[in-house]
């Protein structure tokens, strides 16, 4: 997606420098996967083919471990790709019942009818609201964060849904958060990294953009990561501190 076909039309606000914190951004890009979209029915897939539901926590590490071993060789691949491949390496010899590729399939489904988490909508609202531009950045594929926002009736707020298959390098690499910059036409101290993932956090921090760091869970940041800006329990709470 090219910057020129991103809406730059939304409402000029001023943009200070806070005493109290980051300056508030001009754009907010927001990771997708678990930061918007609640992943959690993904346990219930698993256990419908005869797998353990835990599993789907552990494939889903797993798989972004493996996007980003192939970003440090310099290497890339497509989220479905990874995805559905260490589906199949991690459900062999397991007691399916079903064959394995309908197993992988039925899964890999379960990504079309996921939802938002409940604090989205208004958060998303409530942050359009303010006049900062909104677009996406995700590991995933733009069609995914299409369908999700359109199930949520969330998609009017977003400017443009961008993907690291795009950029050539999956988050956290640099040039994953350059490539948003550009096609946004925003230099990096004007935006700001919304994300549940610390290791987002960290690889936007190191490129130069602010960072909110969403914690719905009450849990722990790691200290070897770069620290956020923000700390926030929701998007509606990051809209309220922002405002």
């Amino acid at each position: 997606m090219s910057s020129e076909h991103l809406d730059q039309s939304l409402p000029s606000v001023d943009h200070p420098a806070s005493p109290d914190g980051p300056r508030v951004p001009r754009l907010l890009i927001f990771d997708v996967n678990e930061t918007l979209s609640d992943m959690s029915p993904m346990a219930k897939r698993f256990k419908d083919v005869g797998a353990p539901a835990h599993l789907a926590a552990t494939w889903f590490a797993g798989l972004l471990r493996d996007g980003f071993a192939l970003a440090a060789v310099d290497s890339s691949d497509s989220f479905a790709h990874i995805a559905a491949e260490s589906l199949r390496v991690g459900l062999h010899g397991l007691p399916l019942n079903r064959g394995a590729a309908d197993a992988v399939s039925y899964i890999m489904d379960g990504f079309a009818g996921l939802p938002v988490h409940d604090d989205v909508p208004d958060g998303i609202g409530a942050l359009g609201g303010l006049g900062i531009r909104l677009v996406t950045l995700s590991n995933g594929s733009a069609s995914v964060a299409q369908a999700l926002f359109d199930r949520a009736g969330i998609r009017e707020h977003f400017e443009g849904l961008l993907t690291v298959e795009d950029a050539g390098r999956w988050k956290p690499a640099p040039e994953a958060y350059a490539y948003a910059l550009q096609e946004c036409g925003v230099d990096p101290e004007d935006a700001m990294v919304v994300a549940v993932h610390p290791w987002d956090i960290d690889g936007a921090s190191r490129a130069g953009l602010a960072t909110a760091w969403v914690n719905r869970t009450d849990g722990l940041y790691p200290e070897y990561f770069s620290a956020p800006d923000l700390r926030a329990v929701s998007l509606t709470d990051l809209a309220d501190q922002l405002g």
